[in-house]
Parts: structure tokens; C-alpha cells; sequence
């Protein structure tokens, strides 16, 4: 049960649509409508495991907050590649579809569950979502959610949450960065590897060895020491710049990098694994490439570790949060974080903006890593005509899949710079 009213909760609508500066909605795109008692709002909708085609804009019941959950009125969302993943049914125990994707979002708090503290309406927020997160209106217990500054804007904040998180874990939490040491990154001009650079860069005298798709090189170079084209042969260069290794390497590819990784470690080095994404080749879901990666993943010899003294170790922040119950060692994680946003240490790259409608073309931009930082789903933003035609509910379930050779000439209408 929430706690407010019906008037509260009209003023705080009230509110919410004059922050963003225009009326109170009445049917058109956005914003919550009323048919008899119930409320609903716009979602995307995952309708089945596939292709793009299996994801459209849809109207789902508001949900209302449980005890100790937040309702958010969300302004953006983020997009991840693990979102891929569960697009394609290529995660362990999915859950059953329809469901609405996305684990992260920021917005303005709307209304308080029994018990809920240290909240009020009308604060700012960001959130993980177990979940949901694609949607006008999410409901998340209040230990995911967090304040966030005055001077951070949504699309920020909806960047924030799982990048940095992920990079400070791992860097900080698992292989214990220190001052001197060295750090191989793949995807280096993703979220999390801007991410990785940005939080080095905190550490003196740190050496970050990174790769990523030549055309990135430019616009990421700065934040890197070393950068290599990810289908070069980084092993030697890396050893002809540091023939002893690295310190740390973050592996989000698996596949045969597994190998390179573990033979790139220098003594007391570690090697994590926070992602597969060689397994996504297609829209869909492939057995040819799931078989090809886990074959090339060289398999571990415990013996062999203890006598090079070298680390192995994997980390998933989901599984953390909703499976093993850190949200306490989380909330630590990210006060330390907004701590080095507000002295100006770090900020989120925001790669661009997309409207809810838009969710196939965003998602196609990640699957051919064109992205550089964040892509993130602007609730508020107006779709352009000619890329929201197919990600509303208007076509059967059953419609064929789109042909995206086209798709890199829409693409380029979305840049965002911050």
C-alpha cells in the first residue's frame, strides 16, 4: 500500500510534468493514462526470445509500490549487453516472456511503500531494476535506489549505476588496484571500459592497455595509455610494451581471450571474467557460436595457477545484487562513486539518446558495437518518425524480422555530447 492519497498523488504528477517542462499528458504520446480506476503507462515489451522483432512498445498496468519499494517515475533508462543476452534467451534460467527488459533507470521518486525511509516524494533517483526498468513507472525496493546529485542529469545517472559500479568492483574489490600496477580492458569504448579508464585514472601512475574497433581509437585515445584494434594481435603488443604483462585483465569477450588473458598475467596477476559477449554473433540466438566460444575457453589447471601464482575470478553485479544479497556492500560502492562525481574524478559517457520507440534501432547500435559509452532510452524524447515505425504494438507477433542494413544512416541522428 502506498502511503499518499489520490490528491498526493495527482500533485506529484502535477509536478513530475512540470519539471519536464509541459502540461499535465492527456492521451497523446507519454505520461500515465486513466481507463475507469486503473492507470497505465508505456512500456517495452519482450513478447518472446529472438530477434528485434520480438520487442514492441506496448501499455502495461502502472504498478503500485509493496512494502519497502519506491515508485519511480522514470525519466531514462540504460542499455547493457546483457540486455542483448536476455533479448536472445542467451542467459542461464531466463525468465518466462512477456516481460518488460532493462536493469537500470533514474526519475523523480512518486511514491513511498510501507516502511520506506530516508525517501520523500519528489526526490531524484537513480535504481536497479530486477527488470521493468523500460517503462514509464517502475517499483524497486529501496535498498537499489540511490540519491544522486543536483548537478547529475537522468540521462547521467541511468549511465551510472551498472558501468561503474561493475569497473569499481573489479578494479577495487576483486583484483585490489594500487598505484604502478597495469590494466587490459576489452571493449574499451563501451560503458564499463570508459568506465575502467576513468576510475585508473584516480590511481597514480596506472597503465591501461585497452582495445576496441579502430574507428573508436580517435575519440577514446585520451583515456587510454595503450590502445590496440580489437581484432589485432594485442597479446604482442602488449608484451612488446610490457614483456613481464599486466596486472589485472578484464575480459567481457571469453572465447579464446580467456587463453590470451591468462598468458598476458604477470605473477600475483588477475584475470576477470564479467561477460561472453562472443557469443552473440546474430539476432539471434546461436548454438554454432555459445559451442565455439566455450570450446576456444582454455580450460583451467588449477595446478598450473598455483605454480604461476596467477588469479582467475568472475564477477556478475546482477547476480550480486537479486541472487546473493550485497545490496549493503553496493550502497558503500556507490557512495564512493558519487564521492568522486562531485570532486569531478568521473562522470558517465553518454554515448546517445533514444525514445522508448526507438529500442530496436538502440539495440541494434550496441549488437554492432557502435556505440562509445551509454546508450540510454530518454522516456520523454519524441521518436524520429522514420525509426519508430515498427517498435510500436501495431503488427502481429508472428511479423518477420527487419532487414538493419539500413539502419546506420538513422543511427547517426542520435549523437548525444555531454
Amino acid at each position: 500500500m502506498a502511503k499518499e492519497g489520490v490528491e498526493k498523488a495527482e500533485e506529484t504528477e502535477q509536478m513530475i510534468e512540470k519539471e519536464a517542462g509541459k502540461e499535465p499528458a492527456e492521451g497523446g504520446g507519454g505520461g500515465s493514462h486513466r481507463l475507469g480506476d486503473a492507470q497505465e503507462m508505456r512500456a517495452v515489451v519482450l513478447a518472446g526470445f529472438g530477434g528485434l522483432n520480438k520487442l514492441r512498445v506496448t501499455r502495461k498496468a502502472m504498478p503500485e509500490p509493496q512494502d519497502s519499494e519506491l515508485k519511480i517515475r522514470v525519466k531514462a533508462c540504460g542499455l547493457n549487453f546483457i540486455d542483448l543476452m536476455v533479448r536472445q534467451g542467451n542467459i542461464d534460467n531466463p525468465p518466462k516472456t512477456p516481460l518488460v527488459p532493462g536493469f537500470e533507470c533514474s526519475g523523480i521518486v512518486e511514491a513511498l511503500g510501507d516502511s520506506v525511509k530516508g525517501y520523500e516524494i519528489g526526490d531524484r533517483v537513480m535504481a536497479f531494476v530486477n527488470y521493468n526498468a523500460w517503462a514509464e513507472v517502475v517499483c524497486t525496493p529501496v535498498e537499489f535506489v540511490y540519491k544522486i546529485p543536483d548537478d547529475m542529469s537522468f540521462s547521467e545517472a541511468a549511465a551510472f549505476p551498472v558501468n561503474f559500479v561493475t569497473a569499481y568492483m573489479m578494479l577495487f574489490e576483486v583484483a585490489n588496484l594500487r598505484e604502478g600496477m597495469s590494466v587490459l580492458v576489452h571493449s574499451a569504448g563501451g560503458g564499463v571500459g570508459q568506465a575502467v579508464a576513468q576510475l585508473c585514472s584516480t590511481i597514480p601512475n596506472v597503465t591501461v592497455f585497452g582495445t576496441a574497433s579502430t574507428f573508436k581509437h580517435e575519440a577514446i585515445k585520451e583515456s587510454m595509455t595503450h590502445l590496440f584494434d580489437r581484432n589485432a594481435d594485442y597479446v604482442q603488443e602488449v608484451k612488446r610494451i610490457s614483456p613481464e604483462g599486466v596486472d589485472i585483465v578484464l575480459d567481457c569477450l571469453c572465447g579464446d581471450n580467456t587463453g590470451k588473458g591468462l598468458s598476458l598475467l604477470k605473477p600475483l596477476g588477475t584475470y576477470i571474467l564479467y561477460g561472453s559477449s562472443n557469443m552473440v554473433t546474430g539476432e539471434t540466438k546461436s548454438f554454432f557460436s555459445f559451442a565455439k566460444s566455450w570450446w576456444q575457453v582454455e580450460k583451467v589447471n588449477p595446478i598450473k595457477l598455483y605454480e604461476e601464482n596467477k588469479v582467475i575470478a568472475g564477477f556478475s553485479l546482477l547476480n550480486l545484487l537479486f541472487k546473493q544479497g550485497r545490496a549493503g556492500l553496493i550502497r558503500g560502492v556507490v557512495d564512493k562513486l558519487i564521492g568522486l562525481y562531485n570532486h569531478k574524478k568521473i562522470k558517465p559517457v553518454v554515448d546517445s539518446l533514444w525514445a522508448l520507440e526507438e529500442v530496436k534501432e538502440a539495440m541494434q547500435r550496441i549488437h554492432d558495437r557502435g556505440n562509445i559509452g551509454k546508450l540510454i532510452l530518454d522516456v520523454e524524447k519524441t521518436p524520429t518518425p522514420l525509426m519508430a515505425n515498427d517498435s510500436t504494438e501495431t503488427s502481429e507477433a508472428g511479423e518477420e524480422e527487419e532487414d538493419h542494413e539500413g539502419d546506420s544512416e538513422n543511427k547517426e541522428r542520435m549523437p548525444f555530447i555531454q
